[in-house]
């Protein structure tokens, strides 16, 4: 008896009148939008435009989007197109059905489209949204717990997902929740990219390398518990052997990589330094022209000062000289002041004669 699992969802479908919100879509939406955010990032830090990565990401997510899905329907082609089939339902992309393979080879011719018309290194780029990309996985594959898929095999422990659906031949029960364990390793690995990168400075498309290997590694254990139908060869499954083949190229790229061209690119998006140093040369001017206008304005009501100080001057005399005048006025209209002069000088005369 099952003390706890992880109960899926009744439905993976909302309806909003007549618009249906399909949990798949969103995570796959959701998951781009981070890697678009994270890749533009790290695309700054390293010396690049703000805007680069989403412009690319035009091109690249149209391009994943389709390249997953036919690499999904021709790996799986008798989902589609054998008897009792319908071939249309290859083209119900949000029902589930998307190959990580065909998304990243697919994804990269267009983000190669993308680069070569903004004219930055593809290498660069793949660097800089290698880490948001596994995120985008990680919250991708919750999809799959919407639509009750990709599972492994039956177990009772306490992490365990419950499924419910019966259609296309699923059996009710509690399983091993692959698609969890695949979204954690994403996140261990866009932390262990993260960390490379600024440890070691990887460059020229070695820490894009890294993610693949990692994530090769892990989908390999983790593909090999899964129990949904799927072709084999030599016992394992094709994505076991596609997980190894992706995997040894990974490793063998770092490796020769690292000799041809060590160290990581000088600059990653020709005109940005320049651009920077424009828009910094005119902040510079324009602190420059603040700086002499308030020279000028100091300037001004200094010599509008200096000018009422010289307007006040004379008035000032002009003000002390009628005073005198008038004080002088009035001592020779005033008879007591007239006479005590004339006392004063007839003593003097007298003692000049003595």
């Amino acid at each position: 008896m099952e003390l706890a699992f992880i109960p899926s969802p009744s439905r993976g479908v909302l309806h909003l009148g007549p618009i249906p919100l399909r949990g798949y879509a969103f995570c796959i939406i959701i998951g781009v939008f981070v890697a678009v955010w994270l890749g533009n990032r790290r695309w700054i830090a390293r010396g690049g435009r703000p805007g680069t990565v989403a412009d690319i990401a035009v091109w690249a997510v149209p391009f994943g989007l389709i390249g997953g899905r036919l690499y999904h329907v021709i790996t799986d082609y008798q989902l589609y197109f054998s008897e009792g089939r319908d071939w249309v339902d290859a083209f119900k992309i949000w029902e589930g059905g998307l190959g990580i393979w065909g998304a990243i080879a697919f994804g990269a011719v267009g983000a190669w489209i993308g680069a070569r018309r903004r004219g930055v290194p593809m290498p660069a780029y793949a660097d800089a949204v290698a880490p948001g990309i596994a995120l985008a996985q990680a919250i991708g594959r919750w999809g799959n717990w919407f639509n009750q898929e990709l599972y492994g095999k039956a177990t009772d422990l306490p992490w365990a997902v419950e499924i419910t659906s019966t259609s296309d031949g699923r059996v009710p029960g509690t399983y091993h929740p692959t698609f969890l364990y695949e979204s954690l390793w994403c996140i261990g690995v866009a932390l262990l990219v993260i960390w490379a990168d600024r440890r070691f400075k990887l460059g020229h498309g070695r820490a894009f390398a890294l993610y693949v290997a990692a994530y090769c590694a892990g989908r390999f254990w983790i593909e090999y518990m899964r129990v949904d139908d799927a072709h084999h060869i030599l016992g394992l499954r094709l994505n076991n052997w596609t997980a190894l083949f992706v995997f040894l190229l990974a490793v063998l790229y770092i490796v020769l990589s690292a000799r041809m061209r060590p160290g990581r690119e000088a600059v990653v998006e020709p005109g940005a330094e320049t651009a920077a140093g424009d828009a910094g040369s005119e902040g510079d001017k324009d602190s420059k022209e603040d700086r002499a206008d308030a020279a000028d304005t100091a300037t001004e009501d200094g010599d509008e000062a200096g000018t009422g100080e010289q307007a006040d001057a004379p008035d000032l005399t002009k003000a002390t000289g009628t005073a005198e005048s008038t004080d002088a006025a009035e001592d020779a209209h005033d008879p007591e002041d007239a006479k005590d002069s004339g006392a004063v000088r007839d003593g003097a005369d007298s003692a000049k004669k003595g």
